[in-house]
């Protein structure tokens, strides 16, 4: 589906080719987020978005600084309801593995596998602000939020990227691994406001 040829604010073009590179990203893969691609996905030309992205590299990246400030926002917020009571912790392990789910998980790879590693650098940033802002009051003596959250993200995108083929290959259920995150972040205690 092709936006319609209008005169569009660089703001506007950024965000638009953005959009229309998540879909890409949900809906081929990460090979498929191409300058080309995204340009014919909203009706404007290979040199617009090279102007406004520099290259189909810089264009991933700003795919994923998008995916993952959008991703921790949201995990945040449902950090901070479980924490204060008002949220099952399910509900930051659902968040975590389903956005890894829904190629964050592919993208990373991607960026990883063609060599441009500082493209992961706007998720590591983002998650490390989101651990940042949920450490305050967290209890002493207990496994830190930082090693949680290293646990959760590395569960998470392992199992985007081999979940079904493992739990299938040792008879497991596909949400063997979501469970496993699940029951290790309820036993650590995240989620429980401090004393």
């Amino acid at each position: 589906m092709s936006i319609a040829r209008r005169r569009l604010s660089p703001e506007q073009s950024r965000d638009a080719a953005i959009e229309a590179a998540r879909a890409l990203l949900v809906e081929i893969g990460p090979q498929a987020v191409t300058l080309k691609a995204v340009a014919a996905r909203i009706g404007r030309t290979h040199a617009n978005l090279l102007h406004h992205f520099g290259s189909a590299a810089d264009l991933q990246k700003a795919l994923i600084a998008h995916l993952a400030g959008t991703i921790t926002a949201q995990i945040g917020e449902a950090a901070k309801r479980a924490r204060a009571g008002d949220q099952d912790p399910r509900e930051v392990v659902d968040m975590t593995f389903d956005a890894f789910a829904r190629g964050a998980g592919a993208m990373a790879s991607w960026m990883i596998l063609t060599g441009n590693e500082d493209a992961l650098d706007p998720i590591l940033e983002a998650i490390h602000r989101l651990v940042d802002d949920l450490s305050e009051g967290y209890e002493p003596g207990r496994q830190t939020i930082h090693e949680e959250t290293l646990q959760l993200v590395l569960t998470a995108l392992g199992d985007a990227l081999l979940g079904g083929p493992m739990a299938k290959a040792l008879g497991l259920p596909r949400t063997a691994a979501r469970e496993l995150a699940l029951k290790t972040l309820i036993a650590s205690h995240v989620g429980v406001p401090t004393a």
